[in-house]
């Protein structure tokens, strides 16, 4: 009797509202964050490629990065389309377990990219700390091996959010005050206990977050002393430029994110509904968007591989 009344209570589908009470500036609201797509697209696919076709960028620290693009590209396509949707044509429908696929994935991506950033630091550490032994130990089975164990990590732990989540009653409507289904927004339309997944949720930020930062702190924490080691000044400045870019795509990401995660819990109503709208979007679109900037204007090897490409394909067009 309770399974029944439980799936009774789960609706067909759910309503995403977009951003409540700036309905009158959607369109406005999209353009930015439509400009920032297209740039997270080829930016990131544009890493992409050029790493897998030069040569010179096999290397673990550009395979990490590649990665990293991946997951980025992943993330945004995974929400913002369906956000422009609703800005534009007023389609807020989504079915209930497509609400809950999507949830997974933007959480498993997330989750991923703090991965992610965690094996990047790592990768300066071993090349700033053992130079020598760099290439041995960072070999390709050894990267494919921790960026899968990543991914397995992210999906163990974000997969209780659908379980969770699907067992809640929702008698209180479905519509969700936000342009994605993001876990605990879903949850708050429940008109049950939601106590676990607000924990949980908490728990899991604290397990992938926390630790990843724990990791990079003590990384930059050896790193800092082997560069201060150093003698020479342009060596000390050389060794720590390579990490100027991984340091940027760090704040870029865990900013916005920790200021989502706490607001969400903490902020009760001295932030206005809509502002943890557009920063929970923010806070997925910043790394995309910026990351291939970040790393195109920082990494050497990166712009003379695009210049390279530039330069290829034009002489191919003047062959022709």
């Amino acid at each position: 009797m309770a399974e029944a009344n439980s799936s009774s209570l789960t609706p067909g589908f759910f309503l995403l509202n977009g951003v409540p009470g700036l309905e009158a500036s959607h369109i406005w609201i999209s353009l930015p964050f439509c400009f920032m797509y297209i740039i997270a697209v080829v930016g990131n696919c544009g890493l992409i490629y050029l790493i897998s076709h030069e040569e010179a960028l096999h290397r673990p620290m550009y395979y990490f990065l590649a990665l990293l693009s991946f997951t980025d590209v992943t993330l945004c396509t995974t929400t913002v389309p369906n956000m422009l949707c609703i800005f534009w044509f007023n389609l807020k429908k989504i079915d209930f377990h497509a609400c809950l696929v999507q949830m997974f994935v933007v959480h498993t991506l997330t989750a991923m990219e703090s991965g992610v950033l965690m094996l990047m630091a790592l990768d300066r550490y071993v090349a700033i700390c053992y130079p020598l032994r760099y290439s041995t130990i960072l070999t390709n089975p050894v990267i494919a091996k921790a960026g899968l164990a990543t991914f397995l990590r992210s999906v163990a732990l974000i997969m209780p959010f659908t379980f969770l989540t699907k067992r809640l009653p929702y008698c209180l409507g479905n519509v969700i005050p936000h342009t994605y289904c993001d876990h605990m927004s879903v949850a708050k339309v429940s008109c049950g206990d939601f106590k676990v997944n607000a924990i949980y949720g908490l728990l899991a930020a604290l397990l992938i977050g926390g630790f990843d930062m724990f990791c990079i702190s003590v990384s930059y924490t050896m790193i800092l002393r082997a560069v201060v080691s150093l003698s020479s000044a342009d060596a000390r400045h050389k060794a720590f430029s390579t990490c100027t870019s991984h340091i940027c795509a760090i704040v870029i990401t865990y900013v916005p994110a920790l200021f989502t995660i706490f607001t969400h819990r903490f902020g009760g109503q001295s932030i206005p509904h809509h502002v943890h709208i557009i920063i929970a979007n923010l806070y997925l679109m910043f790394p995309p968007t910026l990351n291939p900037i970040v790393y195109g204007v920082k990494t050497k090897q990166i712009r003379e591989g695009v210049i390279k490409i530039l330069f290829r394909e034009k002489d191919v067009l003047a062959m022709k």
